[in-house]
């Protein structure tokens, strides 16, 4: 099967030039009926939920935590007076303000204890619960959405750099592309590869794909700076969702903070705030049809360490995102930080499922029935009740 590696080989026979992604990510679309469009964003490395949506009305986390999460009186943004935004994240309280951010809190997968980004991350993605032998956690829900939404159109898979998209991986056919990736051809170039790969229908059809990508990615997309990159993928995956794109997904990198955390975290939600709002920019009416999703594997401890960091938890928090949602609130059921309220005496406890809500996203953008939600997207889960987080 052709994958982006075979065709970076054959690609550099002919001249081509193609630049390996710096985040080692890639962002992967497909297309879908109807106008309502879903990004998924993958935050690998466990993102502290408690010091992102700093839970400051509950008085213990200011005992568990002496130089973190520290409310507004440290320059963090109150959203509702027991919630505050990290400062950081400045640039996305104009959606708070205007209904187009909101989070869930103290949400987590099925998964427990072993605390490995990899295999919290493979969870994760494949939307699976901890009664599935890990040998059968193939394939990812965006990729089960897929298979059984009518109408649902998507094209052989595409990668450029070393990461890969499991949430998008399985039977239906996805495409995957990077921002940074140079794949200009000129029009002799192009023609020698038609003609190369004219016997080759999978290799034919892939490289002519690639190449209409290449000519799609305008220098403009790519954006200087310390949060260029996370901008980047956000405006190329707005491109496509302007197109007959409906669904993207993307990971941005960065969110293990077992020491400073005041600066790994704040450069990390300077990445995910500068592409959220490239994606608004970049979807410009097509925003108000748009839900974003930005997920993490894990939660942190509830208490700070000794290095001004946190190490790896339970529940942490999903931040939603979009003209589709309702925002300006918080969801979830908080179940405090007292000892007894926390989860093997050192985490925040779960009170909610977050596949549960990417499950509410699917029934209500693509009314995806709840049997099948529950039984063949993520095999297991009980849905509850509907958060009614989008409009």
């Amino acid at each position: 099967m052709l994958n982006r590696r075979m065709f970076l080989r054959g690609s550099a026979l002919i001249g081509c030039s193609v630049a390996a992604h710096p985040f080692l990510n890639t962002i992967t679309f497909a297309s879908a009926p109807g106008e309502n469009r879903l990004v998924v964003i993958i935050l690998r490395g466990a993102m502290d939920g408690l010091d992102v949506f700093q839970p400051y009305g509950d008085r213990q986390l200011a005992q568990l935590r002496k130089t973190i999460s520290v409310g507004p009186g440290q320059g963090a943004f109150d959203l509702d007076g027991f919630y505050a935004l990290h400062p950081k994240l400045e640039m996305l309280m104009p959606l708070w303000k205007a209904g187009e951010l909101s989070f869930a809190h103290a949400v987590s997968t099925p998964y427990r204890d072993k605390r490995s980004h990899f295999d919290g991350q493979d969870v994760l993605e494949a939307g699976t619960g901890n009664d599935i032998p890990e040998i059968s956690r193939t394939g990812g829900w965006l990729n089960r959405l897929l298979q059984i939404l009518p109408g649902a159109t998507s094209e052989t898979a595409y990668s450029v750099g070393t990461d890969e998209m499991k949430i998008l991986s399985g039977k239906a056919k996805a495409k995957s592309w990077a921002p940074d990736a140079d794949l200009s051809l000129s029009p002799q170039a192009q023609l020698l590869l038609e003609q190369v790969y004219h016997d080759d229908p999978l290799f034919r059809d892939a490289a002519m794909d690639a190449s209409d990508l290449g000519m799609e990615t305008t220098p403009g997309m790519k954006t200087p700076g310390p949060s260029g990159d996370a901008k980047a993928l956000a405006k190329f995956a707005a491109s496509r969702l302007n197109g007959e794109t409906r669904i993207a997904a993307f990971s941005l990198p960065g969110w293990d903070s077992h020491a400073r955390q005041e600066a790994v975290l704040g450069r990390a939600l300077m990445r995910l705030g500068d592409a959220i709002v490239a994606l608004k920019e970049g979807l410009g009416a097509n925003w108000q049809r748009t839900t974003v999703l930005a997920m993490t594997e894990f939660g942190r401890t509830a208490r700070e360490n000794g290095s001004g960091g946190t190490d790896h938890g339970t529940a942490g928090a999903l931040l939603m995102a979009g003209g589709a949602i309702r925002g300006g609130k918080a969801y979830g059921d908080w179940p405090g930080l007292q000892d007894n309220q926390l989860y093997a005496g050192r985490d925040l406890m779960p009170t909610g499922d977050i596949r549960a809500y990417a499950a509410w996203a699917m029934r209500n953008l693509y009314g995806i029935e709840r049997g099948a939600l529950e039984s063949q997207i993520f095999a297991g889960l009980d849905m509850g009740t509907d958060p009614k987080f989008l409009g």
